[in-house]
């Protein structure tokens, strides 16, 4: 399918973009005099680099003198701060003020300055500096200790109505730090410390198992409700305790609390126990709206978890103010998976309204109306809700692009920038420490650097971040950037072709479209070349060691660890194990790329063995039953599609043949 190219003029070309780039890192040059000016600026960088590990070993072995005379070479290089921090860290139990001041004054917001800030308010915490800790203290800080000894402060120094800012930072679920205890003992010798509020905080930590601070608690509470809370102990414990009903009957909003729970809990192991022990208590207890619709939604849930269908249908069907999408959802793609058109209909109906008008459900609306000949809802046809998805560039865009024979829409869309703008950038200090970390090769410094500078700049230089770190091969942090800025039309970024001689070649090798190999690379992977995940994958494609040994066999080729981060042969593996997939699944992108992710051995399973229960490729898709893979395999087929358009190809967005095949 052709595409609706959508591209917007941009007053900076990139020629000019990377330019400025080019200049500032002296890799190309027109003029024998530029030339001369990039390598000397070259020259004197590789000798800040050398000064400044000569500078931190001074500093490491106390050689002060040596580390202030390396430090007047070193007043323009990034790192600077660095060095001043650490200098001034191993000292600041001195109250270096002043100087923590200036550090403050010449780092505003830097990553640094959020560091020492930390630092410095535990040390005048430590010398109970409380005048010069309130003078320091950000509110923004969202460190809890911090916020505790803030109050001490303001207590010492006289400020009593702190007292009445404590109950939030105790009644939690967790333990607080013991910076916080002096301030509790003085909030609850004022008499602030009441019995509802010692009640409240006991239910939040049985709810997340804490039982040593239960006990604490419970031991705080007055006799007459002491008892309540240790049944509440009880019950979580085990929950079946819920079958003596006699010994639940009193009527209090305390009760209601450990029934409450109780269920909740019995929900997790037996929810159609839970269920049937709901109906009697529901009767026998006055339970407000709110704590209904909640319990129901869990009982609910877990009877879906729990294969229980029809009786979780029956149960949301029966509360018509249950609206949890999570949970409608969940009844949609199980009324999918069987075809129940009406009943799809019917959970349409009751989605929330901005769910409801999401490109997923409008898509399904239309598909439902389609499937049982309506005409017209509300003024709409299928046709025309169709027609409200397909512009947009996604999955439910491009299926609806499909349904009604439409270009895709690729709304590619960068900014226009002044020279000036992209210099202001550029040159941002946290930029520089960024850049240079990364040029260092120190990549987690460099990234920590990136991205507290970013995410405190305006939308348009967080753009400017973001074309900067494709323009330098830093193109995860590209991605990452743009979609924080939330700005989804630079396309060039957000898709960067990257490795493209080694996908070219690996395609040439197997039968494997090469937008299908960019696609899955940049969705495992946003082509960092040495990523690894949580499970062991490596590389561009996170290919597990395993599988690759094993493709690597298979097809002859040698095989060490080091290759999955190599990218040529990450890629070569990772294209091979894609080519045997689709050999596996007949051709089939979607079954590919769902066993991709989830495994060949899963993907068979969801399979359906019998045609009368086979289903349609997108309502397949839609019901997967793992979320992860239900995003994967839409991910891959949509970038496909926006590689064809970054590739200058045409692609259908799926082939015929998967579109008619039943799975």
């Amino acid at each position: 399918m052709r595409f609706s190219k959508i591209l917007w003029p941009v007053a900076l070309s990139a020629s000019v973009f990377v330019g400025s780039i080019t200049l500032t890192y002296a890799q190309a040059a027109t003029t024998p005099s530029t030339t001369k000016t990039a390598s000397t600026k070259t020259d004197n960088r590789q000798i800040e680099r050398q000064q400044y590990v000569q500078a931190q070993k001074a500093l490491n072995a106390k050689n002060m003198p040596e580390y202030h005379r390396l430090l007047k070479q070193l007043k323009n290089y990034p790192l600077l701060p660095y060095l001043e921090y650490q200098e001034l860290t191993n000292r600041l139990f001195s109250l270096p003020k002043q100087e923590v001041q200036a550090f403050f004054a010449n780092y505003p917001d830097s990553f640094l300055s959020e560091r020492l800030t930390h630092r410095w308010l535990r040390t005048l915490a430590q010398r109970e500096r409380w005048a010069d800790y309130l003078h320091f203290y950000d509110k923004r800080l969202t460190d809890p200790e911090l916020a505790c000894l803030n109050l001490r402060a303001r207590l010492a120094t006289g400020d009593k109505s702190a007292l009445n800012e404590v109950a939030p930072l105790w009644n939690i679920e967790k333990t607080q730090s013991k910076a916080c205890d002096p301030v509790f003992d003085q909030w609850k010798k004022a008499g602030l410390m009441t019995p509802d509020l010692i009640w409240e905080r006991h239910l939040k930590v049985v709810k997340v198992g804490n039982k040593g601070m239960a006990s604490y608690l419970s031991n705080l509470l007055p006799a007459a409700d002491r008892s309540m809370a240790i049944l509440l102990q009880q019950v979580d414990a085990n929950p079946r305790l819920l079958k003596q009903t006699a010994k639940f009957s009193k009527q209090s909003p305390k009760m209601k609390a450990v029934i409450l729970h109780g269920l909740e809990k019995l929900a997790r192991v037996n929810a159609k126990e839970a269920l049937a022990l709901w109906h009697g208590y529901d009767a026998q207890q006055l339970f407000d709206d709110s704590n209904r619709v909640e319990i129901k939604y869990q009982i609910a849930l877990r009877l879906l978890y729990q294969d229980h269908e029809v009786d979780a249908e029956k149960l949301v069907a029966s509360t018509p103010n249950l609206t949890r999408i999570d949970l409608l959802e969940w009844l949609l793609r199980e009324s999918l998976r069987k075809q129940d058109w009406e009943r799809v209909n019917e959970w349409l109906a009751r989605l929330p309204e901005e769910a409801r008008n999401s490109e997923r459900w409008r898509y399904w609306q239309a598909r439902t109306m389609e499937e049982l000949s309506i005409k017209e809802i509300n003024g709409e046809t299928p046709t025309s809700i169709y027609n409200t998805v397909a512009p947009a560039r996604s999955f439910y865009g491009f299926l609806a692009a499909d349904k009604t024979k439409v270009n895709y829409h690729l709304l590619d869309r960068p900014m226009s920038f002044t020279s000036e703008q992209i210099a202001a950038v550029e040159n941002a200090q946290g930029i520089l420490r960024a850049r240079e970390f990364f040029a260092r090769g120190e990549l987690g410094a460099a990234n920590r650097e990136f991205f507290h500078t970013t995410r405190r700049m305006p939308l348009e230089q967080m753009v400017i971040a973001g074309r900067l770190a494709e323009k330098l091969g830093w193109y995860r942090n590209g991605i990452q950037v743009m979609a924080e800025a939330q700005y989804w039309d630079d396309l060039e970024v957000r898709f960067p072709v990257v490795y493209k001689e080694h996908v070219t070649k690996a395609a040439q090798q197997t039968s494997v479209n090469p937008l299908f190999i960019f696609a899955v690379t940049r969705q495992e992977s946003a082509f960092v070349h040495d990523a690894k995940s949580t499970a062991g994958a490596l590389g561009l494609m996170q290919l597990l060691p395993a599988t690759a040994k094993q493709t690597a066999q298979k097809n002859g080729l040698s095989f060490t660890l080091q290759d999955l981060i190599t990218p040529e042969k990450n890629i070569a593996l990772g294209s091979r194990y894609l080519n045997h997939l689709l050999g596996v699944f007949e051709g089939n992108r979607i079954l590919a790329a769902a066993a991709y992710n989830a495994g060949p051995g899963r993907v068979k399973k969801w399979l359906n063995k019998d045609k009368e229960a086979q289903l349609p490729y997108d309502v397949w898709i839609e019901t997967i039953p793992y979320k992860e893979t239900r995003g994967y395999v839409q991910n891959v087929l949509s970038f496909s599609v926006i590689y064809a358009y970054r590739l200058g190809q045409e692609t259908n967005f799926v082939t015929p043949a998967e579109a008619n095949r039943q799975l």
